[in-house]
């Protein structure tokens, strides 16, 4: 099929999606009742609303959510902003989403949303009220039993907190479990700040064993340095890691001794940017992935590695904590090199395992504290790496299309069980 353009340009992501889940299903021999309902979307609705802006003038935007599948419970995913949000996009993403909660097994669908904005333009009023329209016109299909949104690029616990409320003026009381990624004084969790970050960790941890990388002195490279990016670095710092590179959308640093990463931290916070970090090299966004080292986290965005670059990636192990970083040419480029890759559904499912909780709380009206927290999620995580590494040893497969294999299989399997209505 392949997903990169002859002729470049982003490579189409939901083309991408659809490769991965037909290798997967022609490896399980899938039957045509059962693969086609899953190549496709379940819902799609796209919304056309207008927004007030300070200056009085009404602008026109475009938003999408889509649910892919909700064979094993309600629909979850993010809600992005940004000027590159498209359908194929937020079609991949509740793709990848249902394939997410398949492989750490737990009880939701996969979905995504989006609206086409450039969040920078707009002050804090027009970026809630845009906010608050765009959930009211989703609302015909959020619910906390239906599709439970979450925060995604450009969005923040700050969004989720007008959506909830949003909703729940509709409703005519408080529904926290409408949405997750909360702040902790509307029914947020505990440790969910960090649970992406910490589920790459967990899972990275395990796989560089598996690879005979001791964590210890091992050189680590991490494209973005967004939520996820930077806690990753910092609890890789405190694990013994050397941290060597990590990069936002300004530049990409470069010590080859290692990065004091709590610094790194508190430059970009006061000055919004890497860029001019002392005690380090500046070298363009892209040399993040090219850097020698042991291990390369794609924290970014979607399809930083290609056909192109592929060959320039010197790292023994890579852990995809982005979705979809690779595209599936560079991913056989990579693998015919002997590179060990971690898939985006298994290593950066901590923020939806996170949110699960989060979920469950809020229903019960019962919260954890952040000790426990760590704990359920290390045990999803260490019990998804398991299923994930055994079916790549059994069926001599790479680790990305066990991943696969194992979520098309749960899913076909909840679909076969409920049957087809009426």
């Amino acid at each position: 099929m392949g997903s990169e353009p002859l002729g470049g340009g982003r490579p189409n992501l939901y083309a991408m999606a659809l490769e991965q889940f037909e290798a997967a299903a022609d490896r399980l021999e899938l039957a045509p009742e059962i693969r086609e309902p899953l190549r496709a979307p379940l819902r799609e609705l796209t919304v056309n609303f207008p927004v007030r802006m300070d200056d009085g003038r009404i602008e026109m935007f475009t938003g999408y959510r889509v649910q892919h599948n909700i064979d094993r419970g309600p629909a979850k995913g993010g809600i992005r902003y940004d000027a590159e949000v498209s359908m194929d996009e937020t079609r991949a993403l509740a793709m990848w989403m249902t394939w997410k909660c398949a492989v750490v097994d737990i009880p939701f669908g996969g979905a995504h949303g989006g609206v086409i904005v450039d969040p920078k333009r707009l002050s804090l009023t027009e970026l809630e009220r845009l906010t608050r329209r765009y959930a009211t016109e989703i609302s015909i299909l959020i619910g906390p039993n239906s599709d439970i949104p979450a925060p995604d690029i450009n969005t923040t616990s700050r969004e989720m907190a007008w959506i909830m409320d949003t909703y729940s003026m509709h409703q005519g009381y408080s529904v926290p479990a409408v949405v997750t990624g909360k702040p902790l004084a509307i029914g947020g969790s505990e440790g969910r700040n960090e649970a992406a970050a910490t589920g790459v960790v967990i899972t990275l941890q395990r796989a560089a064993k598996d690879a005979g990388i001791a964590l210890e002195g091992a050189t680590v490279a991490i494209q973005g340095f967004g939520t996820t990016g930077s806690i990753a670095a910092e609890l890789l710092s405190e694990l013994g890691a050397r941290v060597v590179t990590v990069s936002d959308r300004g530049c990409t640093l470069y010590n080859p001794n290692g990065l004091d990463i709590i610094a790194a931290q508190k430059h970009k916070a006061e000055t919004g940017s890497l860029a001019g970090f002392p005690a380090a090299k500046e070298l363009p966004f892209h040399h993040a992935l090219e850097i020698e080292c042991d291990i390369l986290i794609p924290a970014a965005t979607e399809t930083q590695i290609t056909s192109k670059n592929a060959p320039r990636v010197q790292a023994r192990l890579i852990v995809e904590a982005a979705n979809g970083p690779i595209t599936p040419e560079a991913d056989a480029s990579l693998r015919a090199r002997g590179v060990r890759i971690v898939p985006d559904i298994l290593a950066s499912s901590g923020g939806v395992v996170v949110s699960y909780f989060e979920w469950v709380q809020d229903l019960q009206a019962f919260f954890w504290d952040e000790a426990e927290i760590h704990r359920q999620l290390e045990r999803v995580m260490n019990r998804a790496y398991d299923d994930v590494t055994r079916i790549a040893e059994e069926q001599h497969v790479d680790l990305r299309l066990a991943a696969h294999m194992l979520a098309v299989q749960r899913i076909a399997e909840a679909d076969t069980v409920r049957g087809i209505y009426p």
